[in-house]
């Protein structure tokens, strides 16, 4: 499913073939559009369709164009229009110094005023920005904006902007520009965030994508706007609808979440989430922080049977591989993971095993034998570059020896696999020049994993 979270529906392009136009969306894969108010007829139009249509929902607001219209009267017709159940964003709202069909002054109070509004109505923000990034910036920070949460829509400015926004714990938002032969800055940002931050829309009738630019844009057209980051991203199409459908969901409470999934696709493998017990405390664990990866709700109640998970696998040949890792440590249940391996490769498929090396120290014995012919690759989480900073970051059950018997771990597991890598962070403190030395050290393979890009 893919969710257009900025389309205006009520406007005049759509007032002949707007059924038609929602069923193209439907037959595109679309689940959810929300149309996006510009002044107040445009909010009522939204909301009235929102109202009609399953499909769309509506958000209120006034764009920057029209900040000089403003009185308190439009104030009480936004908060009346708020009761609507259909109403699930405040915007747009922001700043465009670009035309100034409004004066910057009063662009700038109303912005504020309409932020204090969304937060008296308890409402995400949708923020339109126009060549005023300082500006814009500056008054969320000291409107504190950032307490609702929302989008900067239409995203046009820097890879540092981007980041900055993110951190407060906003979305970005991209249109069709990222599919414009060109658009190399907005192209970088999407680089350059990670895909859990990130939402798409199509803010038509305006913005069409490539192959249709120049013409009437329109939310079916979604999906090329989708393919085009997941080219960028390295993912799959269905990656980037998965993940952006659930970050909307998430930041506009629309549709309902699944339970926690003992198997998830990610580019062409099939990842098992057999436990979510792990004898490790990392400090950048995700799971800290969230329930989910890549889109994905990892989060079990109960750790599933043997049976469970053959049964969510079906046929394994139809995967790249079949990878154990989930939000614990798959070879705490190693019994498990011998009986459900033996199965894939019976049928096909490919193993690999990710693993922090804690493996011999749970059992109390060396493991790796008995993973010789059921698994085709291991990699092993190492993290950083020596033992002190493992204790203190990776904080392990097993004590301040963990490091070192990992690294033995490791040779071990050559033995016995025919491939086997170990991975590290890119984190501040980590000295990522020593641990290529030890991965040459050890005669293995070196992954080098961005701080936090998960999955």
């Amino acid at each position: 499913m893919l969710i257009d979270i900025h389309a205006h529906l009520e406007m005049d392009n759509f007032e002949n073939d707007r059924d038609a136009v929602l069923n193209r969306a439907k037959d595109a894969g679309l689940g959810c559009i929300i149309t996006v108010g510009s002044d107040i007829e445009g909010c009522e139009g939204g909301v009235r369709i929102a109202s009609e249509y399953d499909m769309v929902y509506a958000a209120i607001g006034i764009h920057p164009h029209d900040a000089k219209d403003i009185d308190e009267a439009t104030y009480d017709l936004l908060r009346e229009l708020s009761r609507n159940e259909k109403i699930i964003a405040f915007g747009e709202t922001g700043l465009d110094y670009r035309y100034e069909y409004s004066p910057r002054e009063i662009q700038q109070q109303r912005f504020r005023e309409q932020i204090r509004l969304a937060k008296e109505l308890r409402l995400p923000l949708i923020i339109h920005n126009r060549e005023a990034t300082q500006d814009t910036k500056r008054i969320m920070d000291e409107e504190n904006a950032w307490e609702v949460g929302g989008v900067m829509h239409c995203f046009s400015g820097s890879l540092e902007t981007a980041r900055e926004v993110i951190a407060r714990g906003f979305y970005i938002s991209f249109a069709g520009p990222v599919t414009f032969k060109k658009a190399e800055n907005t192209k970088n940002v999407v680089k350059g965030i990670p895909i859990e931050n990130i939402l798409i829309e199509t803010d038509c009738p305006y913005l069409a994508p490539e192959p249709f630019r120049g013409k009437r844009n329109e939310p079916s057209y979604l999906r090329y706007i989708a393919d085009a980051i997941a080219d960028i991203k390295g993912l799959s199409p269905e990656d980037v609808a998965r993940v952006t459908t659930y970050n909307a969901m998430r930041l506009f409470g629309i549709g309902k979440i699944e339970e926690g999934q003992i198997v998830y696709k990610i580019r062409g493998s099939l990842y098992l989430n057999i436990t979510n017990r792990c004898t490790n405390r990392c400090t950048f664990c995700v799971r800290y922080y969230t329930d989910f990866v890549k889109g994905h709700h990892l989060r079990l109640k109960s750790e599933p049977s043997v049976r469970e998970v053959i049964e969510a696998i079906g046929d394994p040949t139809q995967y790249r591989e079949v990878v154990f890792c989930g939000y614990g440590e798959p070879l705490i249940r190693l019994d498990a993971v011998k009986e459900i391996a033996r199965w894939v490769k019976e049928h096909g498929g490919r193993i690999r095993i990710n693993t922090n090396g804690q493996g011999n120290l749970i059992h109390g014995r060396n493991i790796l034998p008995e993973l010789k012919g059921l698994v085709d690759a291991i990699s092993i989480s190492l993290d950083v570059d020596d033992a002190g900073k493992y204790y203190d970051i990776c904080r392990p059950k097993f004590g301040r020896d963990t490091f070192e018997k990992i690294k033995e771990f490791i040779l071990e597991a050559k033995k016995y696999t025919p491939h086997v890598r170990i991975t590290v962070l890119t984190l501040p403190e980590v000295d990522i020049e020593r641990c290529r030395a030890t991965a040459t050290e050890l005669g293995v393979e070196l992954k080098i994993r961005e701080w936090g890009v998960v999955g």
